[in-house]
């Protein structure tokens, strides 16, 4: 790997942590992405690259029947008039908001690509149907990892999430134990909690999003301006280094998990149209 042994991270905006020493090991990581999301597979995986030994990617690529899993999760969830409500959003999402996050994906992408190196051939890449598939619990004996990033949309099962020495970790969109599940950024904007709009980095157990907090990642944002879905990639992408600092905790045993107990929690689901555009109206209000 093209890449120093040691390296120096300062602090970022978003986190709680000041000073970080001159580390000397760096960790031996995994990330596991879904082939569409170019700013995780490439991106995120380019930063890791060079802060960490990248030592595989897993790239999910799903085939439909886990979509059809997701829809009857959801239904069941909230009902088939709440669906409705969903599917809404969706469309609404698709028509006014989509290419303008695009957009910002795209800018994203290429500021990180001109910060970080490709990745070097040594890093594999496995490409499987499931992050729970045999082909990826093998690769993971294989490299053993100090540290896998999990971000993809897929529970995953004991017997891959255990494998890393220090653990597989989510960066979870919302605040934790509040907002749990996969659009905690909407679902505290839609209401008005603006407190815990943030990134959780959790280390999955056997639950949903219940795993010890290992840190709170903030940003500055503009709900009027940016949508859910940028807030929610900005909380990640705006505290990489201190995101990276954390893990370098992690790696060497020198943190503590945030003590969440008795916090109220909370697991949400898909956004709604109905909820959005009542946040959005408020918001307007307050400007």
């Amino acid at each position: 790997m093209n890449l120093p042994l040691a390296c120096e991270l300062e602090p970022a905006q978003g986190d709680d942590h000041a000073t970080h020493p001159v580390e000397t090991a760096i960790p031996r990581t995994v990330l596991i992405c879904h082939a569409d999301d170019a700013l995780n597979r490439e991106g995120l995986a380019r930063w890791l690259a060079a802060t960490t030994n990248l030592a595989a990617i897993v790239v999910l690529e799903e085939p439909p029947s886990r979509m059809k899993q997701r829809i009857r999760r959801e239904i069941k969830r909230v009902g088939w008039l709440r669906f409705v409500d969903v599917l809404a959003f969706r469309l609404y999402y698709k028509l006014f908001l989509a290419r303008r996050d695009r957009e910002w994906e795209g800018q994203t992408l290429m500021r990180l690509c001109s910060r970080y190196p490709m990745i070097g051939p040594e890093t594999k890449v496995l490409h499987a149907p499931s992050p729970n598939s045999p082909e990826v619990e093998a690769l993971l004996h294989d490299v053993e990892p100090d540290i896998v990033i999990a971000r993809c949309k897929t529970l995953l099962k004991e017997s891959v999430f255990s494998i890393p020495t220090r653990g597989t970790f989510v960066m979870h969109p919302g605040i934790c134990p509040q907002y749990r599940n996969a659009h905690g950024c909407f679902w505290a904007l839609a209401r008005q909690d603006r407190d815990h709009v943030g990134m959780t980095l959790l280390k999955i157990d056997r639950g949903v999003d219940t795993g010890p907090v290992h840190g709170y990642f903030r940003c500055q944002f503009d709900e009027q301006a940016e949508s859910h879905h940028v807030i929610q990639h900005k909380v990640v992408f705006d505290n990489l280094d201190a995101i990276g600092a954390r893990l370098l905790d992690i790696y060497h045993d020198r943190y503590e998990p945030i003590d969440t107990q008795g916090l109220p929690s909370g697991e949400w689901g898909q956004p709604w149209l109905t909820a959005y555009l009542q946040y959005l109206k408020r918001a307007r209000r307050a400007t």
